[in-house]
């Protein structure tokens, strides 16, 4: 993972905005460790992911808010990274922590929506992963989104693409889109308070 936030372009943190200031408040001086830094903690929810300074504070994040708050910071140094949301097929390999809870519903994978960042034509993932997990290398649909998108556009995306899904889907038949989408929360709470929590150092 290291080798990969190197490809970010580094310099000291410059200006004076609102999101660099509090991540030199948290001791972070340049790019490169403040990508190191948010990639470190933890997954979980913050209590409003509309407040994006919150992953600082309460030391914690999701692929949407980790990515948002990175994005911001990025914008403010003057770093060209696009915010970008994808659908992959999420499973126990990909993502430890959900296995037990796709296996009660009979479901191997189901379609999870992702964000992460685009730099120089490369993904770079910075919500931190169980050690063992295999590297998402396939999406089913991506698009560059803006950091006001990570909540309800977000949202109503994966929910349109879910409902296609399921009508397509073998095995699926009389599943609707309200249940599959609490399974997939029940994936996002386990891995909430699961090893997925707890980033490969």
């Amino acid at each position: 993972m290291n080798d990969i936030l190197e490809q970010f372009t580094n310099r000291p943190l410059a200006s004076d905005g609102p999101v660099t200031c509090l991540f030199r408040a948290a001791g972070v001086r340049d790019f490169v460790a403040a990508a190191h830094h948010i990639w470190k903690l933890p997954y979980g929810r913050i209590a409003d992911r509309n407040q994006l300074v919150l992953v600082l504070s309460e030391g914690r994040g999701t692929c949407s808010t980790k990515h948002a708050l990175l994005a911001e910071l990025a914008r403010e140094q003057d770093i060209s990274v696009q915010l970008t949301l994808g659908i992959y097929e999420m499973s126990e390999r990909n993502t430890p922590g959900v296995g037990q809870t796709l296996n009660k519903y009979g479901l191997s994978y189901i379609p999870e929506a992702h964000c992460y960042l685009r730099y120089k034509g490369e993904r770079i993932d910075v919500t931190g992963v169980a050690a063992g997990a295999e590297p998402i290398q396939k999406f089913l649909y991506e698009e560059s989104i803006a950091v006001e998108q990570i909540g309800a556009y977000k949202n109503d995306l994966h929910k349109r693409f879910l409902r296609d899904w399921i009508s397509r889907t073998e095995g699926m038949e009389g599943r609707n889109l309200e249940e599959v989408w609490r399974i997939r929360e029940e994936c996002i709470a386990a891995l909430g308070a699961g090893e997925y929590a707890k980033p490969d150092s």
